[in-house]
């Protein structure tokens, strides 16, 4: 009774328009007014904040934020856009599925779906509509693909789910690997059967790529080459055990200021301010949800609710599959209301009991809730990577999110293959 009035404090604020850390940080308050025994007077939780932020694992967040923020600038995402359409531009879907799979590759350097999403989206958007496609189909598909760049590592998800399970990000980011690249392979099918069907403008498409094909092949993989090795670079060295992930994360600002400023010189001294403006602006809020969502799944461990909760829906659903159902419809409802960060950090401890006893791995797991929770960028009212697609055009919120369905839908699929075939996320970690 006393989680459930806790809870409704929890909506009720949020539906009030209050903003998610100060929701979080009064409903943790209020927890003691309903359960006067409760250890986590106003002293304990905003001591708990600072104790929370005291970790050497979530450096990586602000360091792979910043770094993804110096490679947008200087237009990394153009030259591997270039890259891929140089083989495949004047294929059928050659160019939407160029920009899926740039969307892939800026998902590792990047780390974040909103910033794939605009730093990949205000290059290819203009481009696509400009050679024919329809932007019914071209911006609700860059705004779904954005969500690749949570689940291809570097992942922040990943990194605030290690810290919340106690799972190994670097094993987090190798489990990340084929599920990205198998969503990427679904909304692929569908692109190539909507161009198909659809149709394409196949002179501008062959006078595109001759254009590209006409700098000859070398001058092109040269220019490409380094944004090329900007993931290998990232994840070769988690991989091999030469860096953890947060060292990686200051590799990759340093790998990115010498590859901007010195090599394609798309990014000049006086542009550091803005980037770092643009980082603390990007870091700061996701590093206070951090530090509050995390005394509020204390506050909830001193309730019992991730007991209480996981024998509410064991006792109700009894098979593997209708639990793992169940979470997954959890999942999105939340993914769709919440953002990713608080969502991980609220749910994991109340989730964990329960995959724990129906015998799901916990690096699968943590595949499992980010691909769910990657849907909610691209689903109303939240939907951040909407806002940013949207804020990239002239289309409205509500358009491109029903016209991502088709997308989502394939989204979905994956989802579904990811949760009852284990082996997609934990066949590189064997």
């Amino acid at each position: 009774m006393m989680i459930g009035s806790v809870f409704v404090v929890f909506v009720a604020s949020l539906a009030l328009g209050v903003p998610i850390a100060i929701s979080l940080g009064f409903t943790a308050l209020s927890a003691s007014f309903f359960v006067p025994s409760l250890p986590a007077d106003a002293v304990y939780i905003f001591r708990s904040m600072v104790t929370a932020l005291d970790s050497y694992a979530l450096l990586a967040i602000p360091l792979f934020i910043l770094s993804g923020n110096i490679m947008a600038k200087g237009g990394i995402s153009r030259k591997l856009f270039d890259f891929f359409s140089y083989f495949i531009g004047n294929k059928t879907a050659g160019l939407p599925i160029a920009a899926i799979v740039t969307c892939l590759f800026y998902g590792a350097i990047s780390g974040s779906g909103p910033a794939t999403v605009a730093a990949v989206g205000s290059m290819t958007i203009p481009l696509l509509l400009e050679l024919g496609y329809d932007k019914k189909f071209v911006i609700p598909m860059i705004a779904v693909a954005g969500g690749l760049g949570v689940i291809i590592p570097p992942s922040i998800p990943f990194i605030v789910y290690g810290q919340s399970s106690g799972a190994s990000v670097g094993d987090l980011f190798l489990a990340g690997i084929l599920p990205g690249i198998l969503i990427a392979l679904c909304m692929i099918i569908y692109a190539y059967f909507y161009c198909k069907k659809k149709g394409e403008d196949k002179e501008k498409l062959e006078a595109n790529t001759q254009a590209l094909r006409a700098k000859g092949f070398w001058p092109m993989f040269k220019d490409s080459f380094w944004s090329l090795l900007t993931p290998v670079i990232i994840l070769g060295g988690i991989y091999s055990g030469i860096v953890t992930p947060t060292e990686a994360a200051n590799i990759s600002v340093v790998y990115a200021l010498i590859v901007s400023l010195f090599i394609y010189k798309t990014l000049k001294i006086k542009d550091l301010a803005a980037v770092m403006k643009a980082t603390v602006n990007t870091a700061a809020p996701i590093l206070l949800v951090v530090s509050i969502a995390t005394v509020f799944g204390k506050v909830l461990t001193f309730m019992q609710a991730p007991q209480l909760i996981s024998n509410a829906i064991t006792g109700t659903f009894t098979t593997k599959v209708s639990i793992l159902l169940i979470i997954n419809a959890i999942l999105l409802v939340v993914g769709m209301v919440m953002d990713t960060t608080p969502a991980i950090l609220i749910l994991t401890p109340i989730f964990m009991p329960i995959i724990q006893l129906i015998g799901v791995d916990p690096l699968h797991f943590g595949i499992i809730m980010v691909v769910n929770l990657a849907i909610g960028f691209v689903t109303p009212p939240i939907g951040i990577n909407l806002f940013v697609a949207s804020s990239l055009t002239n289309m409205s919120v509500m358009e491109i999110g029903k016209r991502a369905i088709p997308f989502i839908v394939a989204f979905l699929m994956a989802l579904m293959l990811i949760t009852f075939i284990p082996e997609i996320s934990l066949f590189l970690l064997k």
